[in-house]
């Protein structure tokens, strides 16, 4: 092979969006030589250790569907039975994010916006497909990778963006345990990266790209993406016919090769993209976020300080290939008995084309026909060959809990109704404790989509339309930066679909049982008591305030609450419902005026119950009494409130 030119490095321009302002900096020839050296000897650390695990990965692939095996034996699907149970079961249990604000004045009504963000941006991303295919990596690989970087801006979308990444195309640090570690950073990639490719006008169509002009036509060096590319056209059984591309253009429609590299620089995290194998800088751009990296990462079954944990086929691929050796030798044996070898006797048949068979054939011999032809004797299928078969197969269940019921099967063995419900059982909490694992990736891709748009949702510039489904209709609603970004930044609960139903209906059931005792005493509150019975039942809090519409002491305490956050004092009426108002006062910031005016209230309640005669709009009425002017009026002497 020819020895390769050198590269020639030259200064280089580049955009930078900073403060929503382009500016143009230049990367000097002496930095890009850096920059590549240090990645080059990162990559030569990462690629070697991660190499013997892709291959594993991605001959697995041969496994699950191999349509390129031998035309005349067999195989046996228990990866994919298995498999693809416990990916239905999870991908079916939907995760549910909901925001909860700490706080902050404003936060009750961000928190709301950003519920009806969510599931707007959920079909709005596809987050569905993404949730599959990010869903079906974890499974296989036993970690799954989401890129969560940029911002789509197009009319009709403005949604951050979100791509699950090929683990057959991905090397990282040896000594990562996960993308970003625990909550000190600790375990997190120092580096790592993947391949991607693109052509040159897709490039060029992109910002912050630069030098495309550099790139080669260069298909000689090592090539993860064509080598995962065949792996799964092997698997199903198509041609791969990678030294075509060499006849395309460079300027046409040519997929150049790339790597996109996150490293720390100095301290600081960048994404570096490399072409001419890792020769020539295309990008250079330094992450916004510094406290992570723009990847999220879902594990199955996760092991303590390690990165690969277990996946579904570390725990089927050797039983799945122990029962298609035995089902082929089966195969075999059953088609030696149908066809088996005979010894015959040549002085009784003399003819030797007597002895090919056909229906209603009649062969003379000479004699009796005892022992004139017997089958040659041979070893068969051994008869412990179903056992194994289902050894092997329980054993599959046992490590995955995927029971024949839980496949759709009836199971072999007839069992009890009672005991196919605590089969059932303990095969939900199975299950549960890996949707509660996936609720962690879960819980940081919500965390990392509200980052984007705090880094890229202009105040004053960007507008979003969300549509919401009312209770009687559809609800268009306009947001803008100060409707979804909180003063602090909320949290996020993540909850399985199937789980929290369960949890609603036992709360429910509790909650009903108490309701019936709360609502016979007068004194309580029985609106609120009726509120939280219907919102236990799923309704939503419009459809609530239909029903119960907001009474006038709610409203002007809502008011007040304005004010006591501002920290004012409002007036307190006599003919105030205290109860109400102490409510929603605790919604208030705590501070010294909201306390002050919530213990007013509460003193007012005390004077109101031991001098009655102080508040005669409350009081039964005589005979030509005159009734005091209503409205809001000064408290009694002694009564006011006090800071």
């Amino acid at each position: 092979m020819a020895e390769k030119p050198k590269t020639i490095y030259q200064d280089s321009e580049y955009e930078v969006i900073e403060d929503d302002e382009i500016s143009t900096k230049v990367l000097s020839a002496s930095d890009q030589k850096k920059l590549i050296s240090q990645i080059d000897k990162e990559y030569l650390v990462a690629f070697p250790y991660n190499e013997a695990k892709r291959k594993v990965q991605l001959a697995r692939l041969k496994l699950y569907n191999n349509q390129r095996r031998d035309s005349t034996t067999v195989g046996d699907p228990l990866m994919f039975t298995v498999f693809n149970t416990i990916i239905a079961s999870l991908y079916d249990d939907r995760l549910m994010a909901t925001w909860e604000g700490r706080g902050g004045e404003g936060d009750e009504d961000v928190e709301e916006n950003l519920n009806a963000l969510t599931n707007f941006d959920y079909d709005v991303m596809q987050k569905a497909k993404l949730d599959y295919d990010w869903d079906w990596d974890t499974c296989f690989f036993g970690r799954g990778l989401m890129l969560q970087m940029g911002f789509d801006r197009r009319e009709g979308v403005m949604a951050p963006l979100a791509e699950v990444l090929d683990p057959t195309v991905f090397i990282r640090d040896p000594r990562a345990s996960s993308v970003n570690g625990d909550m000190q950073g600790k375990g997190s990639m120092r580096f790592g990266g993947w391949e991607v490719g693109a052509s040159y006008y897709e490039l060029k169509g992109l910002p912050g790209y630069f030098n495309l002009g550099l790139l080669n036509k260069d298909k000689e060096t090592r090539d993860m993406t064509d080598e995962a590319r065949q792996a799964r056209r092997d698997a199903q059984g198509n041609q791969h016919f990678p030294q075509n591309e060499e006849t395309l253009g460079k300027y046409d429609n040519y997929e150049f090769r790339l790597l996109n590299w996150i490293t720390h620089i100095k301290g600081v995290k960048y994404l570096v993209t490399l072409g001419n194998n890792r020769n020539l800088v295309v990008r250079y751009l330094k992450l916004k976020d510094q406290d992570r990296w723009p990847i999220t990462d879902r594990s199955l079954y996760p092991m303590a300080h390690d990165w690969d944990g277990v996946s579904v086929p570390d725990l089927t691929e050797d039983k799945q290939r122990a029962r298609a050796i035995l089902l082929n030798i089966g195969l075999v044996s059953a088609k030696a008995d149908v066809t088996p070898t005979y010894l015959f006797d040549q002085t009784k048949i003399k003819n030797k084309n007597d002895l090919n068979f056909r229906i209603n054939k009649f062969v003379g011999v000479d004699g009796r026909i005892d022992n004139v032809l017997a089958p040659v004797q041979k070893s068969t299928a051994h008869q412990y060959v179903n056992l194994i078969m289902d050894v092997l197969d329980q054993a599959a269940q046992r490590a995955t809990a995927t029971p024949e019921i839980q496949q759709g099967v009836n199971p072999k063995q007839e069992r009890t109704l009672g005991e196919l419900n605590l089969v059932s059982s303990k095969v939900d909490t199975r299950y549960s404790m890996s949707a509660k694992i996936f609720g962690w990736s879960e819980a940081d891709f919500w965390k990392q989509w509200y980052r984007q748009y705090k880094i890229h949702f202009k105040n004053d510039i960007d507008e979003k339309i969300v549509r919401i489904q009312g209770a009687l209709a559809p609800i268009w609603r306009p947001l803008k930066r100060d409707n979804i970004i909180a003063t602090v930044d909320p949290d996020v609960r993540v909850e399985s679909k199937v789980i929290s139903e369960a949890k609603r209906i036992r709360e429910q059931q509790s909650f009903d049982s108490f309701a019936i005792v709360a609502l016979s005493d007068p004194e309580n509150n029985r609106r609120y008591i009726q509120r939280r019975m219907g919102k236990l039942r799923g309704l939503t809090k419009e459809e609530l305030d239909l029903m119960f519409p907001p009474m006038v002491d709610e409203l002007q305490a809502e008011d007040e609450n304005v004010l006591l956050n501002a920290e004012k004092l409002p007036k307190i009426s006599v003919t105030d419902d205290h109860k109400i108002h102490l409510q929603i006062h605790a919604k208030a910031n705590q501070n010294a005026y909201s306390l002050a005016h919530m213990r007013a209230h509460r003193k007012l309640m005390i004077v109101k119950r031991d001098r009655p005669d102080l508040f005669p709009s409350e009081m039964p009425m005589n005979p030509g009494q005159s009734m005091m002017p209503a409205g809001r009026q000064q408290m009694p002497p002694g009564a006011r409130p006090t800071q």
